[in-house]
């Protein structure tokens, strides 16, 4: 367990370079955005100055890094709010969709993959298999274009978009939330069920659950006492690699659906050069992925007893 903490603190500290020197190189900066077209050069260098822009970057990356092992994110150089309240705010629309998300996954995906697991070859497993290998292979945002021009468009069964929504409005119009919720869970859904799906595949072949059946144990009771708990493990496991898609595939979809979450947020303090809440952004982003797969590895490890004698 020390050792995977220690991993992930590693690859924590890995990100948080990489974010600064990728949003270092980015062309432009934040006194430019906030002057506007026609500025004068000497107010530009005055507010570049007060903003602490013409500092090395190794001195920036100090101060940053110093300000992060205290837990602040630093102020927007647009809005001037700290980085963590903006987070905040645009967070909730995320949560609500990756939430939602999940809700529907989960038991969809745990369901068809145990179905088509223990009724391998038949007619549910192929069309299953064809159906989630088909869905994988979508990009995202195509998936997405397609369902706005079919439902939204054409026959007009459900809005287009969250335009104006926060998470609470989400919440209390879950129509909005149908579409993008949809296009996430195609992705989703097709890679946990073809985990599950191989979990109970290799419980299957098992002794223990031959000797089970030549003991005259009835079906179902060796399917769920036997073959389905062995495939909590690597359902675990995909499901925080679910998770950690989610991440991207949510931005993506945020922006289709023109969601208010953090996807928004970020272009919009990248476009405007606001580089302290693209750091933040990316930054949380990145530690929530690390956090999940760090949770789903103690997980496994303590269902797994082999796993545990790894960790």
């Amino acid at each position: 367990m020390c050792a995977r903490l220690g991993w992930a603190v590693g690859q924590l500290s890995c990100l948080a370079l990489l974010v600064f020197l990728g949003t270092a190189a980015l062309s432009g900066d934040a006194a430019v955005t906030l002057l506007g077209d026609g500025y004068d050069p000497g107010q530009a260098a005055r507010l570049r100055a007060r903003l602490q822009l013409d500092d090395p970057v190794w001195t920036r990356f100090g101060r940053w890094l110093a300000d992060l092992c205290r837990g602040d994110l630093g102020r927007s150089l647009v809005g001037g709010e700290p980085v963590g309240t903006v987070i905040a705010h645009a967070a909730a629309p995320t949560l609500v969709l990756a939430g939602a998300t999940l809700l529907v996954v989960v038991p969809l995906a745990g369901t068809l993959g145990f179905a088509a697991g223990v009724r391998e070859g038949s007619a549910l497993d192929r069309v299953l298999t064809t159906v989630t290998v088909a869905l994988y292979a979508v990009p995202d945002f195509v998936v997405a274009l397609l369902v706005v021009a079919l439902v939204s468009v054409r026959l007009r069964l459900l809005p287009p978009t969250a335009l104006g929504a926060d998470g609470a409005t989400l919440l209390t119009r879950p129509e909005l939330l149908v579409l993008p919720v949809l296009v996430l869970c195609c992705q989703s859904t097709s890679s946990l069920s073809r985990q599950v799906r191989a979990g109970a595949l290799d419980a299957l072949g098992t002794g223990y659950v031959a000797q089970a059946v030549r003991l005259g144990l009835p079906r179902w009771r060796v399917l769920l006492r036997h073959v389905a708990p062995n495939a909590v493990a690597p359902a675990v496991q995909s499901t925080a690699r679910v998770i950690s898609s989610l991440v991207g595939g949510v931005l993506v979809v945020e922006v289709v659906f023109a969601v208010p979450g953090l996807a928004s947020e970020l272009i919009s303090a990248v476009a405007a050069r606001d580089v302290p809440t693209v750091q933040g952004i990316t930054l949380v982003l990145g530690a929530a992925v690390l956090l999940v797969n760090l949770a789903a590895d103690l997980v496994v490890a303590r269902v797994v007893p082999r796993a545990r004698e790894r960790a």
